[in-house]
């Protein structure tokens, strides 16, 4: 039987970079007066996207995006987007987690980021980074090639994200006798359904025992060569493999085929 593939999904903002995308981006894009306006406007909404999280957030950013990319040329977007996501990640990538991104590689598992922030910048940089794919945010083109300033689809945050990386496991994996294992990195609230549905999730925020995600192992944790990532054994606290470990790490689980 031949081993099962692996995928290993890094969350963009707060794992691989340190701090958030989106609005420097709108500001890269559209400059900072009219992003400071449009933030003014929607001051009540976003305020009630930030306290009550899920679709109140959802909403607030896609209005947010329409006061401030409605309208402007995809194309003309798409290049500046490109530009800001490269400059971006020079600035702000954490060392630590492109390591474990290339501890990955080096074992030959697909790779994946996956983000609620707009596409239109991290498959460039995907690119670069010879990542496998992106699973994020799309912005929807109207008939005339323009943004509407709306998503094209859903948000791509919470569950939407793991659905989103299930269903590309799925069209890479085809039919197989061996379940693929997914490990999944993430720094925040939107993305605990994303590691409890992997195999292996990995907390990877700043906060710590106080973080959104401390019930999961942490990325600190893991021993310089965690083995062969696939089948077989236990993950233990330090995310290693080990025979002599009672019970699986809190908040980690094995999916069920």
């Amino acid at each position: 039987m031949s081993p099962a593939p692996v995928v290993a999904a890094f969350d963009f903002d707060g794992t691989l970079t340190r701090g958030g995308s989106v609005w420097p981006f709108l500001v890269a894009v559209r400059g900072r007066r009219r992003v400071a306006t449009a933030a003014a406007a929607l001051m009540p909404k976003l305020a009630v996207g930030a306290a009550l999280g899920g679709r109140y957030a959802d909403d607030a950013k896609e209005a947010l995006f329409r006061r401030t990319l409605a309208g402007l040329p995809a194309a003309e977007v798409a290049e500046r987007a490109a530009a800001f996501g490269r400059a971006h990640y020079r600035r702000h990538a954490r060392v630590e987690v492109r390591e474990r991104m290339e501890w990955h590689r080096a074992r030959g598992h697909r790779l994946v980021i996956v983000s609620a922030s707009p596409d239109c910048y991290l498959i460039p940089l995907a690119r670069d980074l010879a990542v496998d794919t992106v699973v994020a945010t799309r912005l929807a083109v109207g008939t005339d090639g323009r943004l509407t300033g709306g998503y094209d689809g859903k948000n791509c945050r919470g569950h939407e994200k793991l659905r989103r990386v299930r269903r590309w496991i799925d069209d890479i994996a085809g039919p197989t006798d061996v379940a693929p294992v997914l490990w999944a990195y993430g720094n925040s609230a939107g993305d605990r359904q994303l590691l409890t549905g992997a195999d292996f999730g990995i907390d990877v925020g700043r906060l710590g025992r106080v973080g959104a995600l401390r019930s999961f192992p942490r990325l600190s944790d893991l021993p310089g060569d965690g083995g062969d990532g696939g089948e077989g054994g236990t993950l233990t606290t330090s995310g290693g493999r080990s025979d002599t470990s009672s019970a699986a790490s809190p908040g980690t689980r094995r999916r069920r085929r």
